[in-house]
């Protein structure tokens, strides 16, 4: 197996990852982070502009103990965390999809 069909392994696994989400009930209020991240609860970001106060906010809002921007062509991790908010953009940093993992 050559190094780039490794690395295009990994790249999709990590994306895949990337996309699994804990899609609950969305909370009246900010998620309990003990409870860990609820996307559902910050899906209505969707089509805005990230920028590093709305990320903040939306981590408070999904319970989330950290967060990240992912932009197109993003390298990310393999591990999942339960615990992190990811904010999918686009080439303008507007919110395509919003995730936990």
């Amino acid at each position: 197996m050559t190094l780039k069909t490794r690395f295009s392994l990994i790249l999709a696994t990590a994306l895949l990852a990337a996309g699994c989400s804990t899609a609950d009930k969305p909370p009246a209020k900010p998620a309990d982070p003990s409870q860990g991240c609820t996307s559902s609860a910050v899906e209505h970001l969707q089509g805005q502009v990230a920028t590093p106060e709305l990320l903040e906010q939306a981590r408070q809002q999904a319970g989330a103990s950290t967060a990240r921007v992912l932009t197109p062509g993003s390298v990310v991790t393999l591990e999942y965390n339960g615990q992190r908010l990811n904010l999918n953009v686009d080439d303008q940093r507007v919110i395509t999809r919003v995730s936990c993992g």
